[in-house]
């Protein structure tokens, strides 16, 4: 991989040298080094990293920052990727409250923090939770994005797989070929 030189210089960035970041910079070298060892698999790499993001961001730019919320849905996809459910679920509650109380209800954050939540609620079976917040998601991205965005073919395409994972195949079907029909508008 072209960027593994590059990490000890971002790792050091992000502790050795990190008093002298900007608040805009401060939280990024140390969520990238994390999504550098994620991308990879190396989980229990990763975790550190995004722990030190989430915590030395609160400490330097409080708890209501959109950093934090990023930071919060950075470890709860490593928890989830893991099977580690009940560890992921309260920092993407926390994540969804804190972009709401920021960004307000329509916002584009809003709308992923939802459906990292239902995604979530989907891989623990919990699908009455899960099928609300994917059809809120998608609402609000065709409100804020329009009909053809990519965001809105990628909720089209998991409230579809949160209902084939309930066997409600005749209202999978449609949502499936509307997302691969925007898919192809779109990317070709």
């Amino acid at each position: 991989m072209r960027l593994t030189p590059l990490i000890p210089h971002v790792e050091e960035a992000a502790t050795t040298w990190q008093r002298f970041l900007t608040d805009e910079d401060f939280i990024n070298p140390a969520t990238r080094v994390g999504m550098f060892y994620y991308s990879q698999g190396a989980f229990r790499q990763a975790e550190p990293w995004w722990e030190m993001a989430l915590n030395s961001g609160r400490d330097r730019l409080g708890s209501a920052h959109p950093d934090i919320a990023h930071s919060l849905n950075n470890l709860a996809a490593l928890y989830e990727s893991q099977g580690r459910y009940s560890e992921a679920e309260p920092p993407l509650q926390e994540a969804l409250a804190l972009r709401k109380q920021l960004l307000g209800e329509a916002h584009p954050a809003v709308a992923t923090s939802l459906n990292n939540l239902a995604v979530l609620y989907k891989s623990q079976g919990r699908y009455s939770e899960a099928e609300p917040l994917h059809q809120e998601a998608l609402a609000l991205r065709k409100q804020l994005l329009g009909e053809a965005h990519p965001d809105v073919a990628h909720s089209l395409n998991n409230l579809a797989a949160l209902y084939e994972s309930q066997g409600r195949y005749s209202e999978a079907e449609p949502l499936h070929q509307e997302a691969l029909a925007l898919r192809k508008q779109l990317l070709g």
